[in-house]
């Protein structure tokens, strides 16, 4: 069982998808003009549907892309992922929609409505902005502040029953109501901005957000009355943590804050990342490293390296033994210095943006 809020660290992708019925993305990819890194990195893997936003990318025509957030701890690498996705999208013009989750924090978390505001701004928001989202051109919400999510999650609750919901998420009787009917709400989410403008509807998401999905495209084919076109999705792999399994907010030692400093603490957490080394530089320099193996190499790939060339000369360089693991972290903290300085700037910059934004 994969859910949104439990997913194992040693998922296997390829079993999930033929699981789930995630077809791979890489063909469509092929057809973009400018396809993301992710997308050519293998990052962004699988999809749902994908083909009609690439149709819209291509050719110029509208679509919306939805992504949301629940506040429960702090932004690290991990979500930044999904920001670096908006902000591809942002290029072609896509409305973008962020509900933030508070009813699910609430229902799910058991967390007070002041505290994930708190978070939502001070953390997300102000991130989002920092990194670059347009703050004249999204839609930020709060799912309880927001009467046309909470009306449409009514009026398509009726087309689910439990026996559903416990198929698709494994609610028992212990479950509350609130938790069973937070993934209804999320489906109104996703659904609501064909409302106003009846376009195709991208959702990118980790897969363990497909329940979400599958919910929402089959909700979508029953509810007649508005004629909903099934959102689309893609798929993208979770960033490993720094010393191996899922990066998450609620082990600092595992992640990367977007609110870190480069204090002694944080350089110790750099320079202890599981690498793909070998157990002495001697087999280092002889056999080469294991960069597949790599969360040192994994950082470059998803959020250091942008050109592609650099990117394969760090790879050649650490399989033939030439670069060492040693040099290679202190490269890599070096960027990420560079990296979250400036983005302090600009967070800075974003804070007052972000608080009238909710």
């Amino acid at each position: 069982m994969i859910t949104p809020w439990d997913v194992s660290d040693d998922l296997d992708y390829k079993k999930t998808m033929e699981q789930f019925g995630v077809n791979p993305i890489s063909e469509i990819v092929k057809t973009l003009k400018e396809p993301h890194n992710f997308m050519k990195r293998g990052i962004v893997f699988g999809h749902r549907d994908f083909q009609k936003i690439a149709d819209a990318m291509n050719n110029g025509k509208d679509f919306t892309v939805v992504s949301g957030m629940m506040p429960s701890g702090k932004m690290h690498f991990g979500h930044k992922m999904v920001v670096d996705q908006l902000l591809y999208y942002q290029k072609y013009g896509a409305d973008i929609y962020i509900p933030i989750a508070d009813l699910e924090a609430y229902w799910a978390r058991g967390m007070d409505f002041e505290t994930t505001k708190k978070l939502a701004i001070e953390e997300y928001i102000t991130n989002y902005i920092a990194l670059g989202l347009d703050p004249e051109k999204i839609h930020v919400y709060l799912q309880s502040k927001n009467e046309t999510v909470k009306d449409l999650a009514m009026r398509l609750s009726k087309r689910v029953n439990f026996t559903e919901m416990k198929g698709i998420y494994g609610f028992s009787g212990e479950t509350n109501i609130g938790h069973v009917f937070a993934p209804v709400v999320q489906v109104a989410d996703i659904l609501h901005p064909q409302l106003e403008k009846k376009v195709p509807v991208v959702v990118p998401v980790g897969i363990d957000q497909d329940p979400h999905i599958r919910l929402t495209r089959d909700i979508a084919g029953r509810y007649k009355d508005f004629k909903f076109i099934a959102p689309s999705s893609t798929y993208h792999r979770f960033i490993t943590g720094l010393l191996g399994g899922k990066m998450s907010s609620s082990k600092p030692e595992t992640a990367i804050y977007l609110s870190d400093e480069p204090t002694k603490s944080f350089k110790k957490k750099v320079m202890s990342c599981k690498t793909g080394g070998r157990e002495t530089l001697e087999e280092q320099k002889k056999l080469g490293g294991v960069p597949e193996e790599c969360v040192v190499y994994e950082l470059y790939t998803y959020h250091l390296i942008e050109d592609d060339k650099e990117l394969k000369k760090l790879y050649d360089q650490c399989k033939s033994g030439e670069l060492t693991c040693g040099t290679c972290k202190k490269e890599c903290y070096q960027k990420l210095v560079e990296f979250m300085t400036d983005l302090q700037e600009k967070r800075e910059q974003a804070k007052e943006v972000a608080a009238k934004l909710l």
